[in-house]
């Protein structure tokens, strides 16, 4: 391929594991956040991390950082206005307690909390709340994400997972 400036060499960087979100981008399917809901017996290979009275926490299977998490309520509503007062307390006490474990995991930072309402606004999954806390690090935005929007995940899920874990039940997270 030859560009204004001469020619212009492809790399590929290879993420396989994204497929599975690609492909389920124009299928309508059921809710994953009620799937692992409903599967406690399931949570180690759905990477759910803590269950409480009022919600869930589970890794993001397509993160932007390391460690990014979502706190979801168990129940199936879309939006806040759906949420008790109960609840919501609960999710915001669940933000905490993530940004606790996080901390003692991997040292962050800082932190990106969100929420997207609908599909325009970039929720992946609409139909049911979750807040999004993305670990940051000074610099952590580099060139990969600006020239090829593509993010660099530097621990595997697996592993954090478990640290995560084990950080939960040392520290009694989660605490409602």
């Amino acid at each position: 391929m030859s560009g204004e400036y001469g020619p212009i060499e492809r790399k590929n960087l290879w993420a396989p594991w994204r497929i599975k979100y690609i492909q389920g981008l124009d299928k309508k399917t059921d809710c994953f956040l009620c799937d692992y809901l409903a599967a406690p017996e399931k949570d180690a290979e759905n990477y759910v991390l803590w269950r409480t009275a009022h919600g869930i926490v589970v890794f993001n299977r397509f993160p932007y950082n390391n460690g990014h998490l979502l706190i979801a309520p168990l129940r199936h509503v879309g939006d806040l206005e759906q949420a008790s007062d109960a609840e919501l307390l609960g999710l915001t006490k669940l933000v905490r307690d993530c940004q606790r474990a996080l901390r003692a995991a991997i040292h962050p930072h800082g932190f990106n909390v969100g929420m997207n309402f609908g599909r325009c606004a970039g929720a992946g999954l609409p139909e049911h709340l979750h807040i999004h806390v993305v670990p940051r690090w000074n610099g952590d935005t580099n060139y990969m994400h600006v020239c090829s929007d593509t993010d660099v995940i530097s621990q595997g899920m697996d592993e954090l997972y478990a640290q995560l874990v084990d950080i939960g039940r040392a520290q009694g997270l989660p605490s409602e």
